[in-house]
């Protein structure tokens, strides 16, 4: 808001908007006081207190001073990153403060938001705690609320439930009284979140009252949590794809609330969106940048901690190791416990797993044990990595207990299912696979597959890819193959535990007969025809060949293919999975109709006239186009097929069974 001075008849000095309007001192800082409360319009509110601030200072108006160095202190505990910024709001609080009665409303608030944003640095609460006490001794309910508000923030960490309860049931309590709607709604959110944070089965239902809150009017600041909480909520249900939409949008909200944490929180959304699609190292240059950013948190260590799992990921041994070493000055029992901390340790515990480094994943499990029992959320409800036993599963396994790996990931999995995170029950099924496999047992191994073929379809099915894992026990007890089923109008294809989802594309029709048949050489001018799909661009109309569509080879392929769907769709029906019978016997159809448009009369195979070099030509490039999409959407099994599959004349997929 651009104003410039203008003569007023009391001799004051008046704004001049640049609508025209003439606004004196009180009406700025009415303004402001309605932009922070009513609208929670940070933005605005900045502008207002900061021309009140001015106005104020230029007459000499001390206690107009102090009530906008207040304002200017916005709703959350360190809004102004900034050094400078936050060292000229610190002045001037401490100088109003000064100013005014310390047991006044004003200096009551003055000296809880000194408390409060001197605790949220040093990740202490004993001063706001005490400035809510005192608030509460004077019978100040305005002033209760404030700082009983400060407070939650400051005590958002995972060992604090019962003190952040009874602040958010009080705050909803004191807006009664205060009959201002953003303590009313701030009380709200932070019930809200507490509830989110203990995996509380009821938290949707308190998001949902606030969402009617807000649905009668905005309120900017609030709606911004609200909206990154329904990222975490796409997130969890399995929905990437709207998630990250979601996120964007989520983004674009916070920076026009003018929320300091719009960066910082959708770099945490693209973290949990890349980590369960597999695709957590496309993140790294990113993060670079992130780690350094002046507008994170002064006490969110999670960032630094996701670098050192992405590098960890791209194999840079050298950089994850040095983000590790950052972390707490290298000693991680001094990391604040902050909003962020269980966030941090999820992803130690994943990067020290493919460094290999068994002493931090002990002492990741010892700081992190005492809350087994939370879901790793960061923030207020910002993002979900699932069950703390997953990270406690993992670390176990890195440091060599895989007994005690396999105790923790099934609860992982149970707990997941419980909260309703699909992609973390997902994950934690491929991790028991691999912690199953590492214990060794005579029933072991049947299990582990059990899991692992679980885990890979649902991730299909969810959109997501297993991360890389270390999967050598698993790849001696069975071959490394690629297989590829239809659902739908999409193709799943699986690599262990890895698993990704393509559109249906001719070339993969082509890679499902190839790789049902591994090491069989099928003629390329078969794979044009069949089953069901004659290339026009194939058909040489002057050759007269006269070959069948399908011979005998691969028609016993296909016969194959259709015996073991069957077997999978009895299967299923007999465990009662309902949905997996229906995927298999969709595809159980198609491949049906599929053989039967490729018969003729008493369903003799059909004869058609073709080229050999052109089907060698068509099919190549089918192929090719179908390997550089699976390679988009989960580059691991890209590479494997890119290795394995070779075209020409002959096409065979050859997967190497030793490894």
């Amino acid at each position: 808001m651009q104003m410039e001075k203008a003569t007023c008849v009391d001799g004051r000095a008046p704004a001049l908007l640049s609508d025209g309007r003439v606004v004196g001192l009180q009406p700025l800082l009415r303004g402001g006081t309605h932009a922070l409360w009513a609208d929670g319009d940070r933005l605005a509110s900045r502008d207002w207190f900061d021309n009140a601030y001015r106005m104020a200072e230029s007459e000499g108006d001390l206690e107009a001073m102090a009530w906008s160095a207040l304002g200017l202190s916005g709703l959350w505990l360190h809004e102004h990153r900034d050094t400078a910024a936050a060292v000229l709001l610190e002045t001037r609080l401490r100088r109003a403060l000064a100013t005014v009665a310390p047991d006044s409303s004003l200096g009551l608030r003055l000296a809880a938001r000194l408390a409060g944003e001197a605790d949220y640095r040093t990740s202490q609460h004993a001063r706001i705690l005490a400035a809510v006490r005192e608030a509460g001794n004077a019978d100040d309910p305005v002033a209760r609320a404030e700082a009983g508000s400060m407070a939650h923030q400051c005590l958002l960490g995972p060992e604090h439930r019962e003190t952040r309860h009874a602040l958010a049931q009080d705050l909803v309590a004191d807006s009664l009284l205060t009959a201002r709607r953003g303590d009313l709604l701030i009380g709200l959110l932070w019930r809200t979140v507490d509830l989110f944070l203990d995996a509380d089965p009821h938290a949707e239902r308190y998001l949902a009252e606030l969402k009617g809150h807000l649905a009668q009017d905005r309120h900017l600041a609030v709606g911004f949590v609200v909206d990154a909480i329904d990222v975490m909520l796409s997130i969890r249900a399995g929905r990437i794809e709207e998630a990250e939409t979601l996120a964007a949008t989520c983004a674009e909200r916070g920076q026009a609330a003018g929320d300091a944490d719009a960066l910082g929180w959708h770099g945490t959304h693209l973290v949990a969106l890349r980590w369960y699609q597999g695709r957590i190292a496309e993140l790294l240059p990113a993060l670079r940048e992130l780690v350094n950013s002046p507008t994170l948190s002064a006490r969110d260590d999670s960032h630094l901690a996701a670098l050192a799992l992405a590098a960890a990921a791209t194999g840079d041994q050298r950089q994850a190791s040095g983000a590790l070493a950052k972390l707490g000055g290298g000693d991680l029992a001094g990391l604040p416990r902050s909003s962020t901390w269980l966030l941090t340790m999820y992803c130690v515990a994943e990067a020290a797993h493919l460094l290999r480094d068994g002493a931090t994943s002990a002492t990741v499990y010892d700081l992190l044990r005492p809350f087994a029992h939370l879901p790793i959320m960061a923030g207020p409800g910002v993002a979900c990595f699932g069950s703390a036993h997953h990270a406690l599963g993992v670390a176990s396994l890195t440091s060599g207990d895989a007994v005690q790996a396999v105790e923790h990931l099934r609860e992982a999995v149970r707990h997941n299912v419980v909260i309703g995170h699909w992609p973390a029950a997902t994950l934690s099924r491929a991790r028991l696979a691999q912690a199953l496999r590492a214990r060794a047992r005579p029933v072991d191994a049947a299990e582990a597959q059990r899991e692992l073929s679980v885990a890979a379809q649902d991730a299909a099915g969810f959109g997501m890819a297993l991360p890389a894992f270390e999967w050598r026990a698993a790849a001696r007890a069975q071959p490394r193959t690629v297989s590829c089923q239809r659902r739908g109008s999409r193709w799943m294809i699986e690599l262990g535990a890895r698993a990704a989802v393509v559109d249906d594309l001719l070339g993969m029709s082509y890679l499902a007969v190839l790789l049902a048949n591994p090491g069989s050489e099928i003629p390329a001018i078969q794979l044009a025809a069949g089953p069901g799909l004659l290339s026009a661009a194939a058909v040489d109309r002057t050759a007269s060949s006269h070959q069948p569509v399908l011979d005998e080879q691969a028609v016993r392929a296909y016969k194959r293919r259709l015996s073991n769907l069957q077997k999978e769709v009895d299967g299923y029906h007999a465990r009662n999975d309902i949905a997996r019978a229906a995927r298999a016997q969709e595809e159980l159809d198609w491949l049906i109709a599929e053989l039967k448009a490729n018969s003729g009369l008493g369903g003799r195979p059909r004869t058609f006239a073709k080229s050999d070099e052109l089907a060698r030509i068509s099919v190549g490039k089918a192929i090719r186009r179908a390997l550089q999409r699976i390679a988009i959407a989960d580059p691991a099994i890209g590479r494997e097929l890119r290795d394995t599959i070779t075209t020409g004349a002959q096409c065979c997929y050859r997967p190497n069974l030793s490894r």
